[in-house]
Parts: C-alpha cells; structure tokens; sequence
C-alpha cells in the first residue's frame, strides 16, 4: 500500500444499520476508503478477492457463515489483509477460535468511532489493537504456570531488542528500520523468539514480553 494511497477498507457484517454507520464514519476519513458492503460471509469473501482491501471489518455472529469461518477462508486466499473483528460478543468461544483463525484486532461495537479510525490506521501500520478487556483475557489465558520457567533467556541479545520492539507494537518494517537491518532478518529473528518462547504469534511474544516486565 502506498503512503499516498487511502486505506482499502471492507466492511462484513449482516446488519445494514450498521454497515451504513460505519461507512458514514469512515466516509469522513481522507486517509480512507471504503471499498465494499458485504451482509455476509460468502459476499464478504467475494468481495475481498474482487477489491484487495488493507483492512476489514468483521462482524463474528452473522447468518449462515460465521466471522470466524469467514475470516479463515479469508485470509487465506488474501493472506495480507489485516481483520479486525467488530463484534458485541467477549465469550471466550468466539473470542479464542477467531483471533486463532487470524483476526488482527478485536473491538467492540461499543468503541467510540474514534477507537475504529485509530485501530484501522493501526493495523495498516502493523500494530494489533485490542479492547482492554481481550487484552485481560488473553494476559490470562497465556500466562506461564510456573514462574520459574524462564525461555526469554535462550534468548541472544538481538533477538531480545526484536522483541521488546515488538512488544511496543511496532511491524517488522519498523524494527528494522529501528535497528538498521533488514525486514527479512527481522522475520528470521521472530521466527526464532516465537519458537524460544514457545508461542504462536506476535501478539502471545508481546503479552510475555509485558508479563514478564521485559518491555519499556
């Protein structure tokens, strides 16, 4: 995506009150557009592969496909697109299976519009937004049983600047520019932190990182 380019923005969700809603907000945005309406997974889907958008919208209880599904399938035939899931639901049955399907950000439909816009430049930029009380649960979920179990010190020097970068949300163009070296050293470095600490993403590598009192 260019820098002078606006934000690809798609938006999924079966309710057309709230479609229309978003649309007008986004609307007013100059840094971004809204490229499609789908009331549906499968048009969703559709609509992802016709239009390349940067970032989309998800709705997680919808008629017929749900968001989790629908971000699956998504993403795996539009793997850099970024989803963010818009949702009225904090059950850990919905919240675990979509972020695990690849969903990027998780917000509720109670955000104010600025909290959108912000998490939609966001996750153009890389940085995974989540509402505070996911951000609590995943803190939870993930956090290491026993205290003494240390796997950040295998870790080397450079891989731990990596990380406490990555804890601080920055993307793998920003580490690498921050650290003046290559974004393809910089995915060999995660790839590495992820296995030494024995977690899935970047976003469980952040939430250690923070846990563990290693980041700024």
């Amino acid at each position: 995506m260019s820098e002078n380019q606006p934000i690809k923005v798609l938006l999924v969700d079966d309710h057309e009150m709230v479609r229309i809603g978003l649309a007008a907000v986004l609307s007013t945005e100059d840094g971004l557009e809204v490229v499609g309406e789908a009331g549906g997974g499968m048009e969703g889907i559709r609509l992802a592969q016709e239009y390349k958008p940067d970032v989309v919208l998800m709705d997680l209880v919808m008629d017929g496909m749900d968001g989790i599904e629908t971000t699956r399938r998504l993403l795996q035939i539009h793997p850099e697109c970024k989803v963010i899931v818009l949702t009225s639901y904090l059950d850990d049955e919905k919240m675990y299976p979509v972020l695990e399907a690849g969903a990027f950000s998780y917000l509720l439909k109670t955000s104010r519009a600025s909290e959108i816009t912000q998490a939609i430049y966001a996750a153009a930029r890389g940085q995974s937004i989540f509402e505070s009380q996911v951000a609590s649960k995943l803190v939870n979920r993930f956090r290491q049983p026993r205290e003494e179990n240390k796997p950040h010190e295998d870790l080397t020097e450079r891989e731990m600047e990596v990380l406490k970068l990555i804890a601080k949300g920055k993307s793998n163009q920003e580490v690498a520019d921050e650290l003046f070296i290559g974004v393809k050293t910089v995915k060999f470095h995660v790839t590495h932190i992820l296995a030494k600490l024995g977690v899935e993403d970047r976003t469980q590598a952040a939430i250690y990182a923070v846990k563990r009192g290693l980041a700024e």
